[in-house]
């Protein structure tokens, strides 16, 4: 009974699509799998992608992974609802999972990088809720990459060469977060999504609720 009560308030607001974006290494990551963590009616958007599987990896949990002809298939088909070439490698988001959830009421996150951020933003804009992370300094960033310890010496010059031209997206964004320290930053993330989740035009329950105290006056 108590879990029919708690899917049909879920129900009575139309879910969010939620992006974190930032350099590689600024802590979009972390960010993303704290909030996971803390919120069950966050989900991830589990994207599918054309590059190998890192150590510590599971498919179907970290991305789905797929060969290129299958992804080409996907984008053709309209089965996806972005995607991006990104060092080489083909990253896209599955259209029919995002779209059951919302439909749900479940707010969906993303973990994804500008380029798909502009293709949510022209497909689904009234859903799309966008926070770029920034790092607090240049020799941060560094420093975070380097600690991951999951890229070679060459890639991780290649994030920090990129880095510049993802940062000059940030204007793009409904909020900026700079990441000095993740506590706070995680802070900020849940204060966004409780503001948004308050959006009138997402509580899509809310005339009949307005109309029923009005009837009672």
């Amino acid at each position: 009974m108590a879990r029919a009560s708690r899917n049909r308030e879920r129900a009575a607001r139309r879910g969010l699509m939620l992006v974190l974006s930032s350099p590689s290494g600024a802590g979009k990551t972390t960010l993303s799998r704290l909030l996971l963590k803390a919120d069950r009616n966050v989900e991830l958007s589990v994207s599918v992608t054309t590059r190998p599987r890192r150590r510590g990896e599971i498919d179907g949990r970290d991305y789905h992974f797929i060969d290129r002809p299958r992804f080409e298939a996907m984008a053709e088909a309209g089965e996806l609802l972005e995607w991006a070439e990104v060092f080489g490698h083909r990253y896209g988001t599955p259209r029919r999972p995002v779209e059951r959830a919302l439909r749900a009421g479940r707010d969906v996150l993303f973990d994804i990088d500008w380029q798909g951020t502009q293709q949510l933003r022209e497909k689904v804009r009234t859903d799309l809720v966008s926070v770029f992370i920034l790092p607090p300094t240049v020799k941060e960033l560094e420093r975070r990459l380097k600690r991951r310890a999951q890229d070679s010496r060459d890639i991780i010059g290649s994030r920090m060469a990129k880095a510049a031209g993802e940062m000059s997206h940030w204007p793009e964004y409904d909020y900026v977060i700079v990441n000095r320290d993740v506590d706070a930053a995680f802070a900020e993330v849940r204060a966004i999504l409780a503001a948004e989740r308050l959006r009138r035009e997402r509580q899509t329950s809310l005339s009949a609720f307005v109309r029923a105290l009005q009837a009672k006056l």
